[in-house]
């Protein structure tokens, strides 16, 4: 049996951050990984595969130069699934890399193997030899992520009826998919393959999608979807899919059939917590596998010595959130809370659809809803000077300030650069800035960060004059 100070369950963005740092505080760390290389979820089979896979698809296809050359314009006429891989391929090994540089530059022990509980204190790892391990902590990090819901009433078959891991697997780019689920996976994917001309159908039972991202921008989104060829059945469950010779048939509950290529399922995650053992620790999970926290805090669980973070407690979610939930958890793991600050109230959400969507704060929807009085800026990408040069003829940039303290409150914005952008309004929002200081600063031009100013002088000219000096 092995003791050691913290065992980390799972290396993807939670773990890594954990393990890091409190090996950096000379603490004695073993992480578990089953698969055969480090990096969970987010390097294997989520994040950077599908951030990977858009990049290509953007370069290959020509997308960001069609303004000026022709929807026909391409820089490669038959892109293939291999061609898609390839770039893949590069991205993936340069992360594992990396991380497994980093575990070694900070003396992370790393084994690999699947990971289940004897009792709270104790884990036992089956290895790929068919050996097992035994390992001993009073602090347990279950770091695990998620895996994607399989619907009992979908025949996935791994070839045209797929979940949303198994399309980085594709033997061949489909010329039409159905795409069972708007969350934001399904958005990402369908948009991403509508950039190839594929014919996109896109279902969801809910009347909406992505209902925690401002309507202006979901509105603007949605056209640029529909221009794009995407066919939005909103409102429409799926009451059964089959295969039909080398294609698929969706049929929904109003009795509409959908024919296509290939269908994807894209309906949420499942934490994986399946095979854990955790009645052996004394912790259970919801109907999707995911942990709940006693104290959301410090990411303690029902079982104080036992925490959990990223994706395996759920919301938010992103890889982004879930590095800071496994950093705050280890400092209060070894009791050194007075170092771990309380995150910033907000953090932006980046949505790698084509166009990329960002959001920060509040929406005018969740404005309305507190009763602040406030006034909105929009900048349209088309309106600066490098939207010209760059041939962007969507996008738009939409600010919200507080009458009263002329603060932001929020920062929502879709099209080009829009993950990258964010950050300028992150800043200023978590500072209590306000709209004075995208009027009163000089921006680089040209560029699309010019939006800001140009957002803040459209809510400036909206306001009452006395409130302007």
């Amino acid at each position: 049996m092995i003791s050691c100070d913290l065992i980390v369950i799972g290396s993807g963005p939670a773990g890594k951050r954990a393990a890091i740092q409190a090996a950096k505080w000379g603490k004695n760390v073993h992480v578990i990984e089953e698969r055969q290389s480090v990096g969970g979820v987010s390097v294997h089979s989520g994040t950077i595969p599908s951030k990977t896979l858009r990049e290509t698809v953007l370069n290959l296809s020509g997308w960001r130069e069609r303004a000026f050359y022709g929807r026909a314009y391409r820089v490669k006429d038959d892109i293939t699934a291999d061609d898609l891989k390839q770039r893949l391929n590069m991205t993936l090994n340069h992360e594992v890399d990396t991380l497994e540089h980093q575990f070694a530059r900070n003396n992370v022990n790393i084994t690999n193997g699947h990971a289940s509980f004897v009792d709270p204190n104790t884990i036992q790892v089956a290895m790929p030899d068919g050996k097992t391990q035994t390992f001993r902590s009073e602090r347990i990090l279950i770091a695990t992520g998620t895996q994607p819901h399989r619907d009992t009433t979908i025949p996935f078959d791994g070839e045209r009826i797929i979940d949303s891991d198994e399309i980085l697997s594709i033997n061949d780019v489909p010329g039409s998919i159905t795409v069972i689920g708007a969350g934001v996976i399904g958005v990402e994917y369908a948009t991403i393959f509508a950039t190839l001309d594929a014919k996109i159908t896109l279902v969801e039972p809910r009347d909406s999608m992505l209902d925690f991202i401002d309507r202006e921008l979901i509105d603007d989104f949605t056209h640029q979807m529909k221009d794009c060829g995407v066919n939005l059945r909103f409102g429409q469950k799926v009451s059964g899919v089959r295969r039909d010779g080398d294609g698929c048939i969706v049929e929904l509950a109003n009795k509409r059939v959908i024919r296509s290529d290939m269908v994807m399922f894209a309906a949420g995650r499942m934490g994986n917590t399946a095979d854990l053992k955790l009645e052996n620790c004394g912790l259970d999970v919801d109907h999707r596998g995911r942990l709940a926290l006693a104290n959301p805090a410090t990411f303690q669980t029902h079982v104080p010595h036992i925490y959990a973070a990223g994706d395996v407690i759920g919301f938010p979610s992103l890889a982004s959130t879930s590095m800071e939930q496994g950093r705050i958890a280890v400092f209060h793991a070894f009791g050194n809370e007075a170092y771990a600050h309380d995150a910033p109230e907000y953090f932006p959400y980046g949505i790698y659809s084509v166009p990329e969507m960002s959001t920060i704060g509040m929406s005018e929807e969740e404005v309305l809803e507190r009763g602040i009085p406030y006034e909105c800026g929009i900048c349209r990408f088309r309106e600066t000077s490098r939207g010209q040069i760059m041939g962007l003829k969507h996008g738009l940039m939409k600010l919200i300030f507080s009458m009263k303290t002329r603060r932001l409150l929020g920062a929502h914005i879709v099209g080009e650069g829009a993950t990258e952008l964010i950050h300028i309004g992150q800043a200023v929002l978590n500072l209590r800035g306000t709209l004075d200081y995208f009027v009163e600063n000089t921006f680089n031009y040209p560029t699309l960060a010019e939006a800001y100013k140009v957002a803040a002088l459209d809510a400036w000219n909206r306001m009452p004059h006395e409130m302007n000096g």
